[in-house]
């Protein structure tokens, strides 16, 4: 073999590891960070809408900013970089609107970077002041690329700061879980802040009722729809009732008790402690064994007093229901804007549509297997064995997350007691009062001596 085959391998390796040491570091094109959180603030003025955003620089991903030494960034080269990095992954992606129609791109009026440990964007007032007067860093600054943020002002032309504005982030690209907390300065000097997960679609960010009034009717109906755990417990319900007169009672106490506590959670007056959420999610599955298996042992399902019976105890599983319901809603109040008690309402009513499309569907289907397929005894007690089943292995998993905090039953007093319970004990003290006055009002009067039929003693 010649020498120049035995030194040729030697050579190119020479050559390769030579050009990665002369090559300067970059950041990987490809690299895509785990979790990011976009922070903003939108707030219209005159005729002119501006929105400041921060966001993490090592997000824009088709950027290479140049490093140096152990992962600092240059600066002066860096800067040369940001206004395309700004109109690339921020004013070409954010999608603003007024009035429903799509704004042009804006115009980048300020750019900075900042330290990770910089507070300018606690406020809108300390954000505008640091991207337009403060100082830039200075190109001796030591800034690890990974930790530096970007701070941009763009300006947005607009016909009236008192138009209806709207946003779509469009930031969803710039890791695997993107965060954008966004805050929405009116003229008036309100602020609506919110928490956008990923890719929200449009959202309005000052919405008039009917608009926060549709948003959560959607919302309700496709939330029971999706809720399982609801559903079966419903099914439980309707099971041995399908018919209107025994239906109607049953679930009007389930949707009184559920709202109640819905509305309450969402005025704050639930408890307000970590273990609380496991504690209902366990207790829901719980109310759904403890219905199945009274559906097996029951006896005659039709007769009145079952009816009432199963009304009752609607009516309290509701409670906890209504707790579950505002766990799923508490994310999305923030879109109320300030219609509270429109979307806690417009969710209720959307609950209500997705409860009877249910009853709608389950009740002939029902019907339909109890004449053809099998006996309605059997069917009832085959149908609700399995939802038993469902639950009982629900309730088990619940339990063992709730068993990892520490509870005492003194703890329990205290967070019901001056939480939602006396609201509950109030609202079941007028209810039973009203059925009460209600019987008192159908039952017949004793006939009086001038109303007796002549003769009638003879």
């Amino acid at each position: 073999m010649s020498h120049s085959r035995l030194t040729r391998p030697w050579l190119i390796a020479t050559l390769a590891t030579g050009l990665l040491f002369l090559h300067p570091a970059r950041q990987k094109a490809h690299e895509i960070p785990g979790d990011v959180t976009v922070q903003a603030f939108v707030k219209p003025e005159g005729q002119r809408l501006r929105l400041l955003v921060r966001v993490p620089l090592e997000a824009m991903q088709d950027m290479n900013f140049p490093i140096s030494g152990p992962g600092y960034l240059d600066l002066v080269g860096a800067e040369r970089l940001l206004p395309n990095a700004a109109t690339l992954w921020l004013g070409q992606e954010i999608a603003l609107y007024e009035n429903g129609s799509l704004l042009p791109e804006p115009e980048i009026t300020a750019i900075r970077l900042s330290l990770p440990s910089d507070r300018s964007f606690v406020t809108y007032e300390d954000a505008l002041a640091h991207l337009t007067t403060g100082e830039r860093l200075s190109s001796d600054t030591q800034l690890i690329w990974r930790q530096a943020m970007l701070d941009v002002a763009l300006d947005y032309a607009i016909q009236s700061d008192r138009s209806d504005f709207s946003i779509r982030p469009g930031v969803e690209r710039l890791g695997l879980r993107v965060i954008t907390v966004l805050r929405f300065l009116t003229p008036d000097g309100a602020e609506r802040p919110f928490e956008l997960r990923g890719d929200p679609g449009v959202v309005p960010l000052d919405p008039r009722w009917s608009q926060a009034a549709f948003r959560f009717v959607a919302s309700g109906f496709f939330h029971i729809l999706d809720g399982i755990d609801h559903l079966l417990f419903l099914a439980c319900l309707v099971i041995p009732f399908r018919r209107l007169r025994a239906l109607v009672p049953i679930v009007t106490g389930f949707t009184v008790a559920h709202s109640v506590t819905l509305i309450a959670s969402a005025y704050n007056m639930a408890p307000d402690v970590l273990w609380f959420p496991p504690l209902v999610e366990t207790l829901i599955a719980v109310s759904i064994v403890y219905m199945a298996c009274e559906n097996i042992v029951g006896a005659n399902v039709h007769i009145g007093g079952a009816v009432q019976r199963r009304w009752v105890m609607a009516f309290a599983f509701g409670l906890i229901h209504g707790f579950g319901f505002s766990f799923a809603l508490r994310e999305t109040l923030q879109f109320a804007g300030p219609h509270l008690l429109t979307a806690l309402v417009s969710f209720n009513v959307g609950v209500e549509l997705g409860q009877l499309l249910v009853i709608v569907l389950l009740v002939p289907a029902l019907e339909i297997m109890f004449r053809l397929v099998m006996a309605e005894r059997m069917g009832i007690i085959l149908l609700s064995a399995l939802v038993a089943h469902t639950s009982w292995h629900w309730m088990t998993e619940r339990y063992d997350v709730l068993s990892q905090y520490q509870i005492t039953w003194a703890a329990i007093g205290s967070a019901l007691l001056f939480g939602i319970i006396p609201w509950v004990i109030g609202l079941l003290a007028a209810t039973i009062a009203i059925r009460l006055g209600f019987k008192v009002l159908r039952r017949p009067q004793a006939a009086t001596p001038s109303e007796t039929p002549v003769g009638a003693g003879k």
